[in-house]
């Protein structure tokens, strides 16, 4: 069912361009992170859930509409939802996924914010970020957490018959515009479930785009490629992995987190860290989150499938009144 990962996805990023990507974030050698252009434009979708999705999708199709295609960057860089809205953005206009985006969702009803009775995938939420909490306080460092994820994570899936992979991919297949992967360049983070190495995934690593996202996107299961297993993409570094840009003279970040990590930042793994390092080697750089007044929706309710249609438009409304700051980046 999965295609089987050619070994060639891991290698040392540090060997790919110099200094420029931290060696605490081992990566593939792909012609993506080897081929960077001083005047390229790179576009960063990072992760938020369900609500993150449709959120990118509207500033997506926002800045569109007011004559920015940031879909045609050189390349995009999805973790997550966002590598969901990755391989969305490549595949069909901006409108006709922030129209399906908009349209009401059948059996889909507003659950109450909170960790309470009825909150159903809220609890879920807070949950993991309670589990994720406890593991990162007791990790030396990055690569101790990210060991310490995959390793709870295979416990979590330790009795399980593997049906749950290929129902993932069937539901992930399903929000896919088209299976095949695009020529233009597209990384997918993960992280291999087994040693907690970063993995990152592109046309050429031998896996469907489809097995790509799915993985990125597995946050509490991991996802079965062939033998190996991997899940989150957010487990890397963060949410947005802006890192992997390094050498591309433009950086647009949409950020349905806002930038937001439980890792300290000593570990040098936040937004901000590494949108400064990429300042640092001649990258412009430009960051998006969602406005204040719609933070709800991208914590603890980012689960939340009722409120896609809000998130989606509040992504609009807000790229619209921000595509004029962006014109001498992305023109």
């Amino acid at each position: 069912m999965q295609t089987k990962p050619s070994s060639a996805i891991r290698a040392t990023a540090a060997a790919v361009h110099g200094s420029s990507i931290s060696n605490q974030y081992p990566g593939p050698l792909t012609a993506a992170l080897t081929s960077r252009s001083p005047e390229g434009r790179a576009l960063v979708l990072g992760g938020g859930g369900s609500t993150g999705n449709a959120w990118l999708i509207g500033v997506v199709a926002g800045l569109f509409d007011a004559g920015l295609d940031v879909a045609k960057a050189d390349l995009i860089i999805g973790t997550s939802a966002g590598a969901t809205a990755a391989a969305q953005i490549v595949a069909a206009s901006p409108r006709d996924l922030f129209a399906a985006t908009l349209a009401p969702i059948p059996g889909a009803q507003r659950r109450p914010r909170g960790n309470g009775p009825g909150s159903g995938q809220t609890g879920a939420v807070v949950d993991h970020l309670t589990r994720m909490n406890r593991i990162v306080a007791g990790s030396s460092d990055a690569t101790d957490m990210r060991r310490r994820v995959a390793k709870a994570a295979l416990e979590l899936d330790a009795d399980s018959d593997d049906s749950w992979s290929g129902q993932w991919r069937s539901t992930v297949a399903a929000r896919l515009p088209q299976q095949d992967w695009p020529e233009q360049e597209v990384l997918i983070t993960a992280v291999d479930a087994r040693s907690g190495e970063a993995v990152v995934f592109d046309r050429r690593s031998g896996v469907a785009l489809v097995d790509a996202v799915a993985a990125s996107c597995s946050s509490g299961r991991p996802y079965r490629i062939g033998d190996d297993r991997f899940i989150d993409g957010g487990f890397r570094s963060n949410a947005e992995n802006a890192d992997l840009a390094a050498g591309y003279g433009r950086v647009l970040v949409l950020s349905p987190f806002s930038g937001r990590s439980l890792q300290p930042v000593e570990w040098g793994m936040h937004l901000g860290t590494q949108a400064d390092a990429l300042r640092a080697g001649g990258s412009t750089v430009e960051t998006i989150f969602p406005n204040a007044e719609n933070d709800h929706m991208f914590g603890a309710d980012a689960m939340n499938i009722a409120l896609r249609p809000a998130a989606a438009q509040a992504g609009y409304e807000q790229a619209g009144l921000l595509a004029g700051r962006l014109i001498d980046l992305w023109g």
